[in-house]
């Protein structure tokens, strides 16, 4: 190889190494700058009402994330008797959010046999003795911010159960929870900023090489190839 094909060789491989150097540099200040990454948790839409396991046997329940949002209005109508757990045995919507102020109206279907709400523990639902007959038979105007739970006490084991969300401070939970995080070097991919070195080493032994070659040979005119 002549003095000319080796600068080429040597040139490519500079450049190569260079641009694998400043890859490997952004790819480091990506990974580490933090901020913009997907594991900052539960931002934005990413959180939702937290009802623990309320709903579990909840069968007209979609999970968290279908709570019903009324917030903006000031009255809001709940289904009592709505189809759903095996009969019609379901608050429908069962999940709602309403502001800080708002009243929400249970409204009977008539089916399913006799039907109420009742405030699950200590709360402040009770539209009293069970009501069969269809009509709107108990309302309620929320005052305080938090997660109201409730339930048909004839009906609870069917899954009849329900929740008002109210205001903005309540329990949340995280949407992406059960989305699992896998360390790239457990998964055995490799790091970008392990080339940083890597690179940076070549784009300076390389012209050493070639200092070398050039000082220990030198190149006379007529060096590999001749005329032609």
């Amino acid at each position: 190889m002549n003095r000319r094909e080796f600068v080429r060789t040597a040139g490519g491989a500079a450049g190569a190494a260079a641009t694998l150097g400043t890859a490997g540099t952004a790819a480091a200040q990506e990974e580490g700058g933090g901020g913009n990454g997907s594991s900052g948790g539960g931002g934005g839409g990413n959180t939702a009402p937290d009802y623990g396991n309320w709903f579990s046997n909840v069968g007209n329940f979609a999970g968290p994330g279908s709570t019903v949002d009324e917030t903006g209005s000031s009255e809001v109508t709940v289904t009592v008797g709505a189809q759903g757990n095996g009969g019609a045995f379901a608050f429908a919507p069962p999940a709602v959010h309403v502001d800080n102020g708002a009243t929400v109206k249970w409204e009977w279907t008539g089916n399913g046999g006799g039907h109420n709400v009742l405030s699950e523990g200590e709360g402040p639902l009770d539209s009293g003795s069970t009501v069969s007959s269809a009509g709107v038979h108990y309302e309620y105007t929320f005052e305080e911010d938090g997660i109201y739970k409730y339930f048909c006490s004839p009906h609870r084991g069917n899954g009849m159960k329900g929740a008002i969300v109210v205001g903005s401070e309540y329990p949340t939970t995280n949407l992406n929870s059960g989305v699992q995080e896998v360390n790239p070097h457990e998964a055995g991919v490799p790091i970008q900023p392990h080339y940083v070195g890597f690179g940076a080493g070549l784009a300076v032994i390389i012209p050493l090489i070639f200092t070398f070659f050039q000082l220990k040979y030198g190149e006379s005119p007529h060096t590999s190839g001749g005329n032609n």
